[in-house]
């Protein structure tokens, strides 16, 4: 299974935002600089492990909610990464979407 570093970069800012942090002030309690980090938020660099594990501490978040998502247990599975996913998204597109997942939902 291949990372998608788009959508780990998106958990990782929704976390910073949940805590009230900027980039500058995560950027500085990580010790780089704030381009590295919006790097890390956009996906466009691959954040090691160490790195990331440095990140989920300050962000108070496990490894397993940046690489995974939320918990499946919980009521917000994946509302986040939806959103993000259809936020840019045509109107026509979303309703479509909508309408299938309404479908599955009733059977």
């Amino acid at each position: 299974m291949a990372l998608d570093y788009k959508i780990i970069g998106n958990r990782i800012k929704i976390a910073r935002i949940k805590k009230h942090l900027t980039q500058e002030n995560l950027a500085e309690q990580l010790d780089v600089s704030i381009a590295f980090l919006s790097r890390v938020e956009r996906g466009t660099i691959e954040v090691s492990l160490k790195r990331l594990s440095q990140l989920c501490e300050l962000l108070e978040v496990t490894e397993g909610e940046i690489l995974n998502g939320t918990s499946t247990a919980s009521k917000q599975y994946l509302n986040d990464d939806l959103f993000y996913l259809l936020k840019d998204c045509p109107a026509e597109k979303n309703k479509l979407i909508y309408d299938i997942a309404k479908l599955i939902k009733e059977h």
